[in-house]
């Protein structure tokens, strides 16, 4: 019975979009109902799996009863239910905003909203490659819908830079799980890492290829550098809810490398282990500088925080590239931190972008805005959050993965980047609160009475900055229960490194 409620998470959402679709004649207030009261369920089946799992059991589930490799499965383990609860919560609270009004934007958003959680839900939970390729495609497909949700000219140029090099990546990815199905016979990814491990010699350097090829796939969904390029126009000019659901979407790639680099690529691929250890720590360290200094580089806030996104990507896959248990298992506790202090940081921004009416979100002195002290209050704490200062959760976080690499050959590298983008993140920032909180003027009455109709009624401000303080909260959350969470990240991690449970628990032999 247990294994069953596997299929949940996937397809609880695909159903309450048939739905949505359904009911579309219905009244704006009925379809909000519906789509909270789905993703709230959907945050209590995925706590539930997280429960389940915690204790290191793997659950598979054969759809149509068909047995692996040559039916789908669905794979919950803890790494699987950790990435489900992160984007159920921040789903969650992003849908809680956008029914202040993004939803009437245009049409379907609440149809495309459940659509984008069936594509990551199915996309943590599939157990074969080619059922990942589908599960992305669909949020893929969502996810155009989203970010061009309301229309406008750089909304619509983003999103056209959007949809394009992920096409290019579909086709990448299409290249490699062919190459590999060709060679190997099956997309299993239990059945990979068996059949890898005893790859015939003369098929290396194919194998050898196809891995590369999904590397670069996974590392565009991810935004790893030089493949990033896509991840600033489309976050900054979307939806502030849609821009904070996405803080996941970074999160897709991040999960399939780890995924897909420790099972089937990991240390007991023979010939092949290891794949992607060498190029994967100088780009992360690469991309932290690079997000940086777009961060340093911004001229509006959406923007800077669209570049923080960026850097966590980079310090994400440096925890990740130290490739030891300590290192994955910061990363798996950084990645929840980045993931809601971005989601929150987004409403912020588009909260403060509203209150300065003309001003926007511009790096320019403007009016004093309505809520002003508790509005810079937040945004104190988003910062101090993304930037890794004590004594919140990014400092445990950028602690453990300064802790993981002191054993590491690039440590002196690891420590110089994190440590010195720290302090040009929090330049930064702070010359971006001063601008926009310390430097800002009193409104002349004339000025008032003109900006008046801009500024967001006082129940949907305070309503927004609930939402945003719910976010951040959640990474308060995860810095006061910090041991327990760094106890189940570093059993993931475990579980991560020594796969024979998970070959054992989907295909019933040992590796």
């Amino acid at each position: 019975m247990i294994s069953h409620m596997v299929i949940l998470p996937v397809i609880w959402p695909l159903l309450f979009g048939a739905l949505l679709l359904l009911l579309q004649k219905q009244s704006l207030q009925v379809l909000r109902i519906v789509s909270i009261s789905s993703v709230s369920v959907l945050v209590l089946l995925t706590g539930w799996l997280l429960s389940v799992v915690n204790n290191g059991e793997i659950l598979v589930y054969a759809l149509g009863n068909w047995p692996p490799p040559f039916g789908i499965v669905l794979v919950a383990d803890r790494l699987a239910a950790w990435m489900l609860i992160i984007t159920a919560l921040v789903s969650l609270c992003a849908l809680l905003y956008a029914v202040r009004g993004t939803d009437t934007m245009g049409p379907h958003f609440h149809v495309l909203y459940q659509l984008q959680l069936f594509g990551l839900n199915g996309a943590f939970l599939t157990g074969d490659l080619f059922n990942l390729f589908v599960f992305f495609e669909i949020l893929l497909l969502a996810s155009y819908g989203l970010l061009l949700h309301g229309g406008g000219r750089l909304r619509t140029m983003a999103g056209l830079h959007f949809v394009i090099i992920n096409l290019v990546g579909s086709t990448l990815f299409l290249f490699a799980v062919g190459t590999l199905y060709g060679l190997l016979g099956t997309l299993n990814m239990a059945d990979l890492a068996v059949k890898v491990a005893n790859v015939a010699s003369e098929d290396i350097a194919l194998i050898r290829t196809a891995g590369l090829l999904l590397f670069a796939v996974f590392a565009l969904k991810a935004a790893l550098l030089p493949l990033y390029l896509w991840l600033p126009a489309a976050y900054a000019h979307t939806s502030a809810p849609v821009a904070a659901l996405f803080a996941i979407m970074t999160k897709v790639g991040a999960y399939s490398i780890l995924r897909i680099y420790t099972l089937i690529f990991g240390e007991q691929a023979g010939p092949i282990a290891n794949l992607i250890q060498p190029w994967l720590l100088p780009l992360a360290l690469a991309t932290l500088v690079a997000g940086v200094l777009g961060v340093l580089a911004s001229t509006h806030l959406r923007q800077q925080v669209a570049y923080l996104v960026v850097a966590s990507v980079g310090t994400l896959f440096i925890a990740f590239g130290i490739n030891t248990s300590a290192g994955i298992a910061a990363g798996l506790y950084y990645l929840p931190h980045s993931t809601f202090a971005a989601a929150a940081f987004f409403l912020l921004a588009d909260g403060i972008a509203k209150r300065r009416g003309e001003m926007g979100d511009r790096f320019e002195p403007g009016l004093i805005m309505m809520h002003q002290r508790i509005v810079g209050t937040l945004f104190f704490v988003a910062a101090v959050l993304v930037t890794g200062l004590p004594p919140l959760s990014g400092f445990v976080a950028k602690f453990m993965i300064l802790q993981a690499a002191l054993s590491h050959t690039a440590l002196p590298w690891i420590m110089a980047i994190v440590l010195i983008t720290s302090l040009f993140t929090i330049i930064a920032l702070a010359r971006s609160g001063s601008l926009i909180f310390y430097r800002a003027q009193a409104p002349q009455p004339s000025h008032a009475a003109t900006d008046s109709h801009v500024r967001p009624s006082i129940v949907s401000d305070i309503n927004g900055l609930v939402i945003a303080t719910c976010l951040l909260a959640l990474c308060v959350v995860i810095m006061i229960w910090a041991g327990a969470i760094i106890e189940f990240v570093q059993a993931t991690a475990n579980q991560l490194l020594q796969p024979d449970d998970y070959i054992k628990s989907v295909l019933g032999v040992e590796k």
